[in-house]
Parts: structure tokens; C-alpha cells; sequence
């Protein structure tokens, strides 16, 4: 009798570390997002993209995320940016981050390798011509990373309303301590129909962009792809609204309410 309870109990742990470990996303997983300002002028578009690759022998996701204005607004502030990570496919843990924005005539062009041994930063500032080794904190994220690494880590089926996931996080030559927090479930209008979504609250800093640390709401679909689905945030001025527009590559099925 024991040993059937033992065997019991490993088949359990078992089963609940190949749960842990099913990934959300995979090679090919492709979105596209539409924006809006305040709520009605079209701003431009956002595209993430996963592909499996390498990156010295690693094997690795290599994620590209770009984003640029279209319609009226790019004729008064132009915006072409462009995001890269590239994370280790098991562990999430991220070797290198690339961020080349042009917003409204500001450029940025970075480079950063993490040495993850050694909790060391090295960032390549293209632009400025300068490099720096900069101290991390232990499995420190990029920007890019810490969406897909909460996608895999946050357990859908045991959530509770005021959860909070934190995340060390890495930009351009700083850490920053990213905080998530759960508001609930909610049934909302997208494109495909209406999806039960996940509604979560990221902190950020306030100041010249953000109105305020609570400014920015994220609804992702309550499946387990959990697909970004739509993102708001009140700016210092105005308003700035993502929906997902498009997608393909997923992982497992996409859970609609009711189809359009």
C-alpha cells in the first residue's frame, strides 16, 4: 500500500512539473496590434514575432518586436521602433536584448549582453559610442523577456484577485523592479468575437510619460496561450489604446465567447 501511494505521489509531482513546464508559446507565433490615441485617432501599429534560433550554440527564442505610427499622427510625430530579445527556451532568461527607436527625431540604438554567472550587464550604446559593464540583479529580465517569462509562469488556475508577480528587470543601464498585479476576470469585444481575458495592472513609473504608477491596464485571454488581447494607458497627455488585430503560430486553441 505504500508503495502504490509513493508511486501515486510521483506521478503527481510529475505531472505537475510537465504542467509547469508546458510552455505558452512556441517557434512561428506571430501578433499584430492596432493603436489608437484617446480613443478614436488611429496611431499606428505593433507587431511580436517568436522564432526559434541560435545564439552562440544556445538555443534560444529569438522574439522581434517592432512598432511604428501610421494615419495623420505620423505626419506631426513619427515613430519607427524596434525591439529584439533574444532568451533561453527553456528558462526565459535572457542573453540578449536590442532596442533601435526613432520617436519623434529621439534615437536610441542599444546593445546589451548579460552574463548571468557574473550578474553583469554589458550594454553597447551604438549611438553615443560608449560601452558599460553595469551590475544586475540575479535571473534579471529585459523588456522584452518579462512578457513571456510571466506568460509561462503565471498559473491561470490559481490566481486570486490582488495576486502580485514581480520581476527584475533590466533597461537600457538600469534595473528596475517590475510589479504585476491580478484585477480579476472580464469578458471583453475584440475583433474575433468576445474572449474571457484576464485582467492584470502593470506598475510603472510615473512622471513625464505615465500620469501615474497605475496608469497602464493588460487584458490577455484566459487559455492557455494567454494572448495579449488588449493594453490602455493613461498618458501624461491623452490616452493610448492596443488591440490585437491579427495573430497566428499559436500554441494551443484560442478560446472565443461568442464569434463575430
Amino acid at each position: 500500500m505504500k508503495k502504490l501511494l509513493l508511486i501515486i505521489f510521483a506521478l503527481s509531482v510529475v505531472q505537475g512539473l510537465f504542467a509547469q513546464q508546458e510552455s505558452s508559446f512556441g517557434d512561428g507565433e506571430w501578433f499584430k496590434f492596432k493603436m489608437s490615441y484617446s480613443g478614436f485617432l488611429k496611431a499606428g501599429n505593433a507587431t511580436l514575432t517568436v522564432k526559434d534560433s541560435k545564439l552562440d550554440d544556445k538555443d534560444v527564442y529569438h522574439v522581434v518586436g517592432k512598432g511604428w505610427t501610421t494615419g495623420m499622427i505620423k505626419w506631426f510625430f513619427k515613430v519607427k521602433d524596434r525591439y529584439e530579445s533574444y532568451f533561453d527556451k527553456n528558462t526565459i532568461i535572457p542573453y540578449k536584448f536590442v532596442r533601435n527607436i526613432d520617436e519623434g527625431g529621439h534615437t536610441k540604438d542599444i546593445e546589451i549582453e548579460f552574463d548571468h554567472k557574473n550578474q553583469k550587464a554589458h550594454v553597447n550604446n551604438k549611438k553615443h559610442k560608449t560601452k558599460k559593464v553595469i551590475d544586475t540583479k540575479p535571473n534579471i529580465q529585459d523588456m522584452v523577456s518579462t512578457y513571456y517569462y510571466l506568460r509561462n509562469s503565471i498559473d491561470i488556475n490559481s490566481l486570486k484577485i490582488g495576486d502580485e508577480f514581480k520581476v527584475d528587470m533590466f533597461f537600457d543601464e538600469e534595473n528596475y523592479g517590475f510589479k504585476l498585479q491580478y484585477l480579476g476576470v472580464e469578458t471583453i469585444d475584440t475583433d474575433f468575437g468576445d474572449v474571457v481575458a484576464l485582467k492584470f495592472r502593470p506598475y510603472v513609473m510615473a512622471g513625464r510619460v505615465f500620469k501615474e504608477e497605475e496608469s497602464l491596464t493588460l487584458w490577455v485571454s484566459k487559455d492557455k496561450n494567454k494572448v495579449p488581447l488588449r493594453i490602455k494607458a493613461d498618458l501624461a497627455v491623452g490616452s493610448l489604446r492596443a488591440d490585437l488585430e491579427a495573430f497566428k503560430g499559436l500554441k494551443h486553441p484560442f478560446q472565443i465567447v461568442v464569434n463575430n
